[in-house]
């Protein structure tokens, strides 16, 4: 994953063309603003970690990628990077991911949460009882779900307004009304 200041903001798929332009699955909710002529995105490897390179002092710093031109295309974006001139460099990026600074997204509507933002949250009913903490996401075709570690076990639940009914970025806290039981299962296995 990439590292505390980085998001993960597409993936490159393949190379389109013979002039540079490559395909891009954007892992954003805002692939026009993200992807707009003249940002920057910084090179991210197979993993999602930043691509970390040596210049001539030796230094550590991450390559940027500048956009000067993108468009819906599909379910992605073709996207052309200044640093990109053929087919044959574009090839080359195949299977990596872009990263954004955190400070660069753009910023959160009213009742938001970056999904990075959800790991570590504790997990609270609605009454203030503590039940757990959030370890990780799922994002399926149903909707994201969140593994909740408890006592008991682990737990899963979706994040559904019904279910989370709060989220506090804040406190780091999410709210969950069980009125549905989700959080039985781990009773049910003491």
């Amino acid at each position: 994953m990439p590292g505390p200041e980085y998001a993960i903001v597409g993936l490159i798929r393949k190379a389109q063309g013979i002039r540079g332009e490559v395909i891009v699955e954007p892992l954003t909710d805002k692939p026009d603003v993200i992807f707009a002529s003249g940002s920057r995105v910084f090179a991210g490897t197979p993993t999602g970690d930043p691509a970390v390179v040596h210049d001539v002092k030796g230094e550590e710093e991450i390559p940027t990628l500048t956009i000067s031109d993108s468009r819906p295309f599909k379910k992605g974006w073709i996207v052309h990077f200044e640093e990109l001139q053929d087919r044959d460099s574009a090839e080359l990026w195949r299977g990596r991911y872009l990263l954004a600074p955190f400070s660069e997204l753009p910023p959160l509507e009213e009742n938001e949460v970056y999904l990075h933002d959800l790991i570590g949250m504790r997990a609270v009913s609605i009454a203030g009882e503590e039940l757990g903490t959030v370890t990780t996401f799922y994002e399926l075709p149903q909707g994201l779900v969140l593994d909740i570690a408890t006592p008991a076990g682990s737990v899963m639940i979706p994040y559904r307004p019904e279910v989370v009914v709060r989220t506090d970025v804040n406190a780091r806290t999410i709210s969950i009304n069980d009125t549905f039981g989700f959080m039985d299962a781990s009773s049910a296995e003491e």
